[in-house]
Parts: structure tokens; C-alpha cells; sequence
């Protein structure tokens, strides 16, 4: 067990170096880091099962700029692995990842807020050309702060918590259990919600409902209706002229500005 719970604290510190000091390289994602988990503990399976649904429910979360929604790496170290070491199924490990990814980010913004007070330490410094002393506190105890925020709390909860986790889980009665699937059925629609908050305008809606009718009444999978939305979007660039489609964009942009 120690080593399983070193090897998910580093996997949750490279998930969150991600757009930190790596680029935006989407190592974050529920899929990715899931699908590590999986690999470390042996059952990469449960592991892409596990984020392909935590995919459902993130995939409207966007973390731009100051903004800091639930955490989905935590959410999803956490939640993969409880699902593997305690044998559950991918619903049980939904209801699990939404709380965990909620108190990461409160815990996030706590970080933050004390990581703020190194900018003023760094100005100082820069003011007395201390410019070495300035360039630490950038580079090398904001990665340290993230890493340990990370490493720690997976650590300690696979760690000591494991065995403990499988136990409740077992426990727990079967109305509770009956309960929690249908709750992780509904959270994809929350995941879907979201997204559909920021793409969804007036002028997308009718595309939305074109892909809902084709899979309903067309019989057609999730696969086949991405790739006849490609083939859509490739056909409609070649035949609207440029100048049309910028247009649309534009005024598309001019909509949702007059919506806020």
C-alpha cells in the first residue's frame, strides 16, 4: 500500500503541473489522470471506465485565468482509486469524486490566497535587486506549495485510508447504494449543462437539436453522430464563403456579450 499511495501523490503532483509549468497539455483531465491511476494500480480498465464518466460530469469545468472550480485532479486520483482498491463500480466512484473535487478547490483557493503574499516579498526584492531571491519564489516555491497540496492529502488517503474506504463501501445498505447510481446517472446532465452554458446560442441550437434527433429517432451512436458533425462542419467551410462564417462568429460573440 505504500507504494501504490507514493506512486497516486505523484501522479496527482504531474496532473497538476499541468498548466503550471508544463503548458496546457491537458494531462489534468479526468481520462488522463484516471487512466494513470488505473495503470499504477493494475486495472487500467476500471481505470478508463471510471474517467470516461468523470469525463461526463467535468467536461463543462473550465479553468481560466483566477477562476478555480472543483479540482478535477484530485476529484479524479481520488476517485479512481477508491474505485479499484475497494472494488466498486464506476457510480460509486462518481458520488465520491464531486466532493473531493469541491474541497480541493476550496483548499486551492486557501493556497492562493497565501501564495499571494509572495508577490509582495517578491517586489521587494526586486526593488533591492535582489533579483535571484525574486526568481525562487516564482519558480521554485509556487511548484513546491502545488506539489505538496497535491502529495500529501492523496498520500495520506490511500495510505491510511484504503482499507478503510473498502470497508464503509461494503456497509453500506443497498437503498443508500440504489440511491447513489441513480445520483451519478443524473450528474453527466449536470457535466452536459455546463458545457452547454458557454457553447449553446442562438445560433448553435439548431445544430444541437439536429444531433439529438439523429441519435434518437436515426439510431445512430455518439461515434457516428461526432464524425457526421465533422463531415457537417467541413462541408459547410467549404461552401459559405469566409467572409460569411467570420461574420456569423461575430455576430454570434456580439449575442452572448448582450446576453451579460
Amino acid at each position: 500500500m505504500l507504494l501504490n499511495a507514493i506512486l497516486l501523490g505523484i501522479i496527482a503532483v504531474f496532473g497538476t503541473m499541468d498548466s503550471r509549468m508544463l503548458g496546457r497539455t491537458n494531462f489534468e483531465q479526468p481520462l488522463v489522470m484516471a487512466a494513470l491511476v488505473g495503470v499504477a494500480l493494475g486495472d487500467l480498465t476500471k481505470g478508463l471506465i471510471v474517467g470516461a464518466s468523470l469525463e461526463l460530469i467535468f467536461m463543462g469545468i473550465v479553468n481560466i485565468g483566477a477562476a478555480a472550480p472543483p479540482d478535477l485532479v484530485l476529484g479524479s486520483v481520488m476517485a479512481t482509486a477508491f474505485a479499484i482498491l475497494s472494488d466498486t463500480n464506476a457510480q460509486t466512484a462518481l458520488t465520491i469524486a464531486l466532493p473531493v473535487a469541491i474541497l480541493g478547490q476550496m483548499v486551492g483557493i486557501l493556497l492562493r490566497m497565501f501564495m499571494s503574499t509572495f508577490v509582495h516579498k517578491a517586489e521587494s526584492d526586486i526593488e533591492k535587486g535582489e533579483f535571484a531571491k525574486a526568481r525562487r519564489f516564482h519558480i521554485l516555491w509556487g511548484p513546491i506549495l502545488y506539489s505538496l497540496m497535491y502529495f500529501v492529502p492523496v498520500f495520506v488517503a490511500i495510505y491510511f485510508g484504503a482499507d478503510v474506504v473498502k470497508e464503509i463501501v461494503q456497509s453500506i445498505p443497498a437503498w443508500l447504494t440504489n440511491g447513489l447510481n441513480l445520483a451519478s446517472k443524473i450528474l453527466p446532465a449536470y457535466g452536459f449543462a455546463l458545457l452547454m452554458q458557454t457553447m449553446l446560442s442562438k445560433k448553435t441550437v439548431a445544430y444541437l437539436l439536429l444531433g439529438f434527433f439523429i441519435t434518437a429517432y436515426a439510431g445512430l451512436s455518439v461515434t457516428g453522430v461526432a464524425i457526421f458533425a465533422a463531415l457537417l462542419v467541413i462541408i459547410l467551410n467549404e461552401i459559405l464563403p469566409k467572409n460569411s462564417v467570420d461574420q456569423g462568429l461575430t455576430s454570434d460573440e456580439d449575442d452572448d456579450l448582450e446576453e451579460l
